[in-house]
């Protein structure tokens, strides 16, 4: 990490990646190849990143996902932020999963190691090199975007998001949406950085909201914090909520199977 807070990362990889490839129209030369380098060849790819994604997570057991920028050092307060709130989580039970990478994504797979729970990182193709964290213990490596945002929502019950850029507010703006259409219920998404995030929220409040572009009960869908345990009481008052529904859900079942 430099004192400019760039990205720590590899040297540009040669060539596009798969997710490029996967979205650019084919040159009339990339139609006539063999059927390796077609789209219907890439379909089976993907439904195999699927298969051993949904192999390799099925039994971590509830899970809290960190998003936040690469660019954060290890002497930042959100870096060590980061650390703790990961410790907390995994001492209270939950898996950690990031993507894998630099900043605070190694600050949560960090705190989840000194906790001795499960460390996950799911990384990604980028256009330049980016290894995985020396604090991960289970690995994952992706080509497609949509692939790995699958397994972030599916195998967590809420998500920590940090101060960070387009990536992070891409799996931000996700989460809300699928918690806003009730796609995923009970799922705290906390907002760590009250500072950071005020503009932000102030927005989605004076602007967004009050020019109805939402309803105003949508600002409750997420929670903003700046203490580690407070995050950990929004995540762990979620994990009861889900348990009592699916302690509900079994007794309907069996009411059901006694008629």
């Amino acid at each position: 990490m430099s004192s400019g807070g760039e990205r720590r990362s590899g040297p540009r990889r040669l060539g596009p990646t798969e997710d490029e490839r996967l979205f650019s129209l084919p040159s009339p030369r990339e139609r006539e190849r063999q059927f390796t380098s077609s789209d219907p060849w890439r379909v089976l790819r993907i439904l195999g990143e699927f298969v051993e994604g949904f192999d390799t997570l099925a039994g971590i057991g509830p899970a809290v996902t960190f998003f936040g920028s690469a660019r954060t050092g290890p002497d930042d307060p959100y870096y060590k932020a980061a650390t703790e709130t990961a410790r907390l989580l995994s001492l209270a039970g939950f898996s950690i999963i990031t993507g894998g990478g630099p900043g605070i994504m190694e600050a949560a797979n960090k705190g989840a190691s000194i906790a001795g729970g499960p460390s996950i990182g799911l990384n990604i193709e980028l256009p330049f090199e980016q290894g995985t964290n020396e604090f991960v213990d289970t690995a994952m490596h992706f080509h497609y975007f949509f692939v790995r945002k699958t397994m972030f929502v599916k195998y967590s019950i809420g998500f920590v998001v940090f101060p960070g850029g387009f990536g992070t507010l891409d799996e931000t703006f996700e989460a809300l949406t699928l918690i806003q259409t009730g796609t995923i219920k009970h799922f705290p998404l906390v907002l760590f950085g009250s500072s950071y995030w005020r503009g932000l929220t102030e927005w989605l409040r004076q602007t967004v909201a009050a020019e109805r572009k939402i309803d105003p009960k949508d600002l409750d869908i997420f929670h903003v914090t700046d203490e580690p345990q407070e995050a950990v009481v929004e995540v762990t008052r979620a994990r009861e909520k889900l348990l009592v529904l699916q302690q509900e859900s079994m007794e309907n079942v069996s009411s059901r199977e006694l008629l």
